[in-house]
């Protein structure tokens, strides 16, 4: 444990499970205070339980981050609780996987507002705080799919779109000491995966064996690999490092 974090806040969104809470153990590891939101409320008992086990009280939040005002009000009930926004990691997501013609309407809509509207609110929010201090650091989870990826024509838009935010907030911000960065996930091992899996009629682990083999490194991705990514944008010594986008996918993604 480095203590890299030490007194420093970060705010995970869709922290209860999967990449979100391998990113919350990271940063609570090395001495930062965590707050997480989710909107669901067993699996945010669940991890808060898990944490305290294991020596760390994290503050562990109900909210949709679709919705401003319920975004706006954690951010609220954690300044008062820790005094500070220091890391904001834009990390909720769902899918809505389909081949374009059957795709419909809520599929779509869904998609957008969970990872496009909600990375706006959850900014917008913070960004108050972190200009008034000065500092902060923004990660956005994007996705190697920003590239294209057959029946995500939802998801693929929406992850590409937070590259574009984030160059755009890289500009907007530096100025506050504040960077925006995004780390962009390749075959990941995670619940979201799994999922994919079930759609496609394709037995786990063979999926992820078949996966591992199209990935120089030879393994499919854990979500600590993704959050010791976004741990290096998220660290004090990373400031001259803004608006960049690190796929973190075992090799080259062109």
């Amino acid at each position: 444990m480095t203590g890299r974090f030490e007194n420093r806040v970060a705010f995970i969104t869709g922290g209860s499970r999967g990449i979100g809470k391998s990113i919350a153990e990271t940063f609570t590891e090395e001495g930062a205070k965590i707050a997480i939101i989710d909107i669901d409320t067993e699996a945010l008992q669940n991890v808060q339980s898990e944490f305290k086990e294991i020596g760390f009280d994290i503050l562990a939040l109900q909210a949709n981050v679709v919705n401003s005002h319920e975004v706006e009000a954690a951010m609220e009930q954690v300044m008062k609780e820790y005094g500070s926004i220091d890391i904001l990691v834009n990390n909720a997501g769902i899918i809505r996987d389909n081949l374009l013609f059957k795709m419909t309407d809520n599929d779509w809509d869904q998609v957008i507002d969970v990872h496009l509207k909600g990375a706006f609110n959850t900014t917008r929010a913070a960004q108050k705080y972190m200009v008034q201090q000065k500092y902060g650091r923004i990660i956005n989870i994007s996705s190697t799919s920003a590239l294209g990826n057959p029946g995500q024509a939802n998801y693929s838009t929406v992850k590409a779109g937070l590259q574009g935010l984030t160059k755009t907030l890289a500009r907007e911000f530096g100025k506050f000491g504040i960077t925006t960065n995004a780390v962009a996930p390749g075959f990941i091992e995670t619940d979201m995966t799994k999922a994919t899996a079930e759609r496609i009629g394709v037995p786990f682990e063979d999926f992820l064996k078949a996966g591992a083999s199209k990935i120089p490194v030879g393994r499919v991705g854990k979500p600590r690999d993704i959050a010791n990514a976004v741990a290096f944008f998220a660290d004090e010594n990373s400031s001259f490092v803004n608006g960049q986008v690190l796929y973190v996918a075992g090799g080259p993604t062109n």
